[in-house]
C-alpha cells in the first residue's frame, strides 16, 4: 500500500471511526434506557460500535486532513468526549423530572420512607418515582422518542463541529437551565397531588380542633394513601404525555430546524 493510500485510509477510516465512536459512544452510554445500570456493559458497547460504524462514513468529509499530530489527536478525542457527555447528560436531566415528580408524590402520599433501587439512576429512590421513571423510559421507545435522541446526536455535528473547541460556558449555562426546568416540570406534574393533599391537611387540622381526643393522623394516613393512589391512576396518563412533550422540547436545542 502506497504512503498516500495509507494516509487516506487512516484519515477517512480509522480516525473518522475513532472520533465518531468517542462522541456517540459516550452519549449512548448515558442516554435513558440503553445507559441504565441493568443493561449489560457489553450490550451498550456493541450497540455503540455498530452505531458508530454505520455513521462514520457520512462524517468523513468533516474530518480534518492531513492527519493531526499526537497532541492535536488527543485534544480532538477529549473534545468529542465532552460533547458526547453533554448530550447524554441533557437526556438524563430531562428524565430526572420524573424522579422529582415521583418523590413529591411519595411525600404527599406518606410513602416517602419506602425506598427501592431505581435502576434508571443506579441509586435509591421512592417507589412511585421508580415506577414512573421506568414508565417514562418505556414510553421513550414506544413513542419512537429514542429516534429523536439519535437524530440529536447526529445533528450535534452542526452545533459542535469537529476540530472546534466547544463553548463550555454556554454548555454549562444550558445544563443549569435544564436542571432548573426539570424541577419546575416535576412540580407542575404533581400539582393535583399538592392541591388535594393540602385540602386534606386543612380538613385534618379542622377535625383535630373540633375533636381533640380523636387521633386524626392515624385515621387520615390510610385515607391519604388511598386518595394519592386513586389520583395517580386518574392523572398518570396526562402526566406522562405532559412530560413527553417537554422532553421533545428539551431535545429541540439540538434540532433547531426540525422541531419548533
Amino acid at each position: 500500500m502506497a504512503e498516500g493510500d495509507l494516509q487516506t485510509f487512516l484519515t477517512t477510516g480509522v480516525f473518522a471511526f475513532m472520533l465518531t465512536f468517542v462522541r456517540m459512544g459516550t452519549a449512548l452510554m448515558i442516554m435513558p434506557g440503553l445507559g441504565n445500570s441493568y443493561v449489560p456493559g457489553n450490550v451498550r458497547l456493541n450497540f455503540a460500535l455498530a452505531f458508530s460504524f454505520i455513521l462514520f462514513p457520512f462524517l468523513q468529509a468533516k474530518i480534518p486532513t492531513p492527519l493531526p499530530g499526537t497532541i492535536m489527536l488527543f485534544t480532538l478525542i477529549l473534545m468529542e468526549f465532552v460533547v458526547g457527555l453533554f448530550i447524554g447528560t441533557v437526556t438524563r436531566v430531562l428524565l430526572s423530572a420524573l424522579d422529582v415528580a415521583g418523590m413529591i408524590i411519595s411525600t404527599q402520599s406518606s410513602l416517602a420512607n419506602a425506598q427501592i433501587f431505581n435502576p434508571a439512576f443506579a441509586g435509591q429512590g421512592s417507589v412511585i418515582g421508580g415506577f414512573i421513571t421506568l414508565a417514562g423510559t418505556l414510553l421513550i421507545f414506544v413513542t419512537d422518542m429514542h429516534q429523536l435522541i439519535i437524530l440529536a446526536m447526529i445533528r450535534s455535528y452542526e452545533l459542535f463541529p469537529l476540530g472546534q473547541v466547544p463553548d463550555t460556558g454556554s454548555m454549562a449555562a444550558l445544563l443549569v437551565k435544564e436542571v432548573s426546568w426539570a424541577f419546575v416540570i416535576g412540580i407542575q406534574m404533581t400539582a393535583p397531588f399538592l392541591v388535594v393533599v393540602m385540602l386534606l391537611y386543612i380538613g385534618m387540622g379542622i377535625m383535630s380542633k373540633l375533636m381533640p381526643q380523636v387521633q386524626v393522623f392515624m385515621i387520615a394516613i390510610p385515607i391519604q394513601i388511598w386518595i394519592a393512589l386513586v389520583l395517580l391512576a386518574l392523572v398518570s396518563s396526562t402526566m406522562m404525555l405532559f412530560w413527553l412533550n417537554w422532553f421533545a422540547e428539551g431535545m429541540a436545542i439540538f434540532l433547531p430546524s426540525t422541531i419548533k
